[in-house]
Order: C-alpha cells, then structure tokens, then sequence
C-alpha cells in the first residue's frame, strides 16, 4: 500500500462500539478473550507479534497520524474502524488519549508452558493489586531478560487497561501466566531448577548479600508480595528464602514496582557476568 492510497477504513458499527466497550468490564474481558490495547506502544507492539489483533479503532481526524500502524493492520487482513472523539473517549481512561485502540485476544500461557526447564530468571506478582504496578513489573522483566511472569489468582487483572497501558507493549514480548496457585508456581519453579526467592524488607539476608556469595547468579524465581502488607507468614513459607532490598537514605520503603526493577536488574547482571 502507497503513502498517499487511501486507507480502507470504515466507520464503526454499534455493534463493534458496543463489544469493545464491554471489553472495560473484566468479566467479559474474559467471556470474550479479549482485550484493549490503547495508545500507539501497545498498538505497534500488538501487531508486530502477529495473531493476536482482531481490530483497530482509531480517531477519525487522527487517521493520518496513525496512518503507519493503520497501514500495517490493513495489509495483514485486519479490520479498520474510524470512531469519533467522543464514543473513543468511552473507551480509554487517559486524560489525552492517542486516538488508537486495538482489540486483541488475550495472550497468556499455561504454567507449564511459562516455567520452562531452560527458565534462568522468573517474577511471581502475588495478591499485587495496583494495575499501574503489575504493568510496569511486566515491562521490568522484559527490560532484564526475563523468562515469564507468573500472576497469581487474587491479584489485578493483566489485562486491566490501566495495566496493559504500563507494561507499554511487553505483555507481548514474554510468556505471562495468569491465576496461577502460589504453591502450583513454586513446585513447578523447583522442578525447572529454579531457586525461589521473596522479597521481605525485614528479612535478615540481603541482595547484597546473594550478590557477595554468587548465589544471584543461579536460576531464580522471585516473589513479589502486596504493595501494603507484603508476603503473608503462610505464603513465604513456601519459598526458599526472603531476601531484603537494602534501603542506604531515608525512604521507608521503596514501590512495588521499583524493587522488582532492582531485583530483576540484579539477578539478570549477575547471571550474565562472565558471558560472551
């Protein structure tokens, strides 16, 4: 398709407004397999893995600035759909939204298929509640090399808009396993050779401390607890170790988010240390 060929695009339905929007709602999120995927990221990296958009919508005055990603839809075989400000508006929760939306199937995998046995680097969000931290765990661990992300079942939502928009595209990029049993996770995490590690601010073991020993280079299943009261007793006794985040300045404590970040930067170091 030429720059300047007009872009087959048509006007969306009620029918097809009427479906995306019970798409906010989780439960038909999950009766329909699907999801929204808002803004130009999450969009470009939808259709860069193939498969998994069914279609676009995109603000009727913005078509030519989207007119790459509209291209690139169109020439696949999937459907463009034009929609004014105000019925797109209903569709996103963003103060400025970018005027483009796709709907895609769902993408995560079984456990099975998330912990394989060549897995060196795995993250576990368990009864983590904010999406905007789920999302960003999610675009951490595709940052660091990371394996899989594995959800489990009391926690947010993956495909919440709020976290698909933070995880900006990784959602795609990496095998994420949802509703997953913490216990189920941790068995199949030692059955891959995985050490299972939690992150506990009162642990007396420190990632410095892993990092002295050379114990951060081995193959790692780091869990991840609530953002307000962390891992309960019963959960973490699951695991092999807890391991605290050291804190040198005056902040109680660090977000959710930004500790996975370290952890996985840490681990994901350490494990390439000394290779080609």
């Amino acid at each position: 398709m030429r720059d300047d060929e007009p872009i087959p695009a048509f006007p969306a339905s009620a029918g097809v407004l009427r479906s995306a929007r019970r798409l906010l709602r989780r439960k038909d999120r999950q009766i329909a397999g699907q999801f929204l995927a808002e803004g130009r990221p999450a969009v470009s990296e939808a259709l860069a893995s193939g498969g998994i958009v069914r279609r676009v919508l995109v603000e009727e005055s913005l078509v030519n600035l989207h007119r790459d990603l509209l291209t690139q839809a169109a020439t696949t075989g999937i459907s463009v759909h034009t929609v004014d400000a105000r019925s797109l508006g209903e569709l996103t929760d963003t103060v400025t939204p970018q005027g483009i939306l796709a709907v895609c199937r769902t993408v995560h995998v079984a456990l099975d298929d998330a912990v394989r046995s060549d897995a060196r680097l795995v993250v576990l969000c368990d009864r983590v509640r904010d999406p905007g931290n789920l999302g960003t765990v999610v675009r951490c661990a595709d940052a660091f090399g990371a394996d899989a992300v594995l959800v489990t079942a009391d926690s947010v939502d993956l495909y919440n808009p709020k976290t698909v928009r933070a995880s900006t595209g990784s959602l795609f990029h990496l095998p994420i396993s949802v509703a997953v049993d913490l216990a189920e996770a941790v068995t199949a995490a030692r059955s891959a050779g995985l050490r299972v590690l939690g992150a506990d601010a009162a642990a007396s073991c420190s990632v410095t401390d892993l990092a002295a020993g050379g114990e951060l280079a081995e193959p790692t299943l780091w869990v991840l607890g609530n953002e307000a009261w962390g891992l309960a007793a019963d959960r973490a006794a699951l695991l092999d170790r807890l391991v605290a985040l050291p804190i040198y300045g005056r902040a109680e404590s660090l977000n959710l988010s930004t500790a996975a970040a370290v952890l996985l930067y840490a681990s994901a170091t350490a494990q390439r240390a000394g290779q080609p």
